[in-house]
């Protein structure tokens, strides 16, 4: 008889980013805009799939090449495609946040669930800026660690910030 392994337990986490110069009504929009993701985190392409932009059963495919030198060449290397395909959960512009699962994928993620949001900071009785906030519940990533993962979800959200900020303020540079 064969011997099952335990079930490891899923991976759960929440960043944030302060923008401190951007309103959460500012920062919103670059959220909203569920399919044009590759507008804010380092990805080279996003695009409608199906559904109704803004309404639960979107899905977007998004995509990333990657390159990895590869091992036994001194400098040569290997370029492939990351991908995933993202339906939309539930977006509520009221409250300013959104939910999204991984529906399909060649990057290891067998379940995967975020929630951004936009949330006001006040400060003295007055909004000072905003927090992007980014939740997630997903399976482990074979051969992965949560530490990995956890830094580059928060690579992205500093990048996406970055963006969002100089898209606001009208700046025409984006340093990372």
């Amino acid at each position: 008889m064969g011997h099952q392994s335990k079930p490891q337990p899923l991976w759960e986490g929440k960043l944030t980013v302060q923008l401190t110069t951007i309103s959460p009504e500012q920062a919103w929009p670059a959220l909203e805009d569920f399919c044009n993701l590759h507008k804010w985190i380092p990805i080279n392409t996003c695009y409608h799939v199906e559904g109704v932009q803004g309404q639960p059963g979107l899905v977007r495919y998004c995509s990333s090449t990657v390159k990895a030198v590869v091992e036994d060449a001194v400098s040569e290397s290997e370029t492939t495609v990351k991908w995933a395909k993202e339906k939309l959960l539930m977006m509520d512009p009221v409250q300013r946040c959104l939910s999204y699962e991984v529906v399909e994928n060649n990057m290891g993620l067998e379940s995967y669930v975020a929630t951004l949001k936009v949330v006001s900071v006040e400060g003295d009785g007055e909004s000072v800026g905003c927090l992007i906030e980014w939740g997630f519940v997903c399976d482990p990533v074979e051969g992965g660690s949560l530490e990995d993962f956890e830094s580059y979800l928060e690579y992205c959200l500093r990048f996406m910030a970055k963006k969002i900020e100089v898209e606001c303020s009208g700046t025409a540079d984006v340093r990372t």
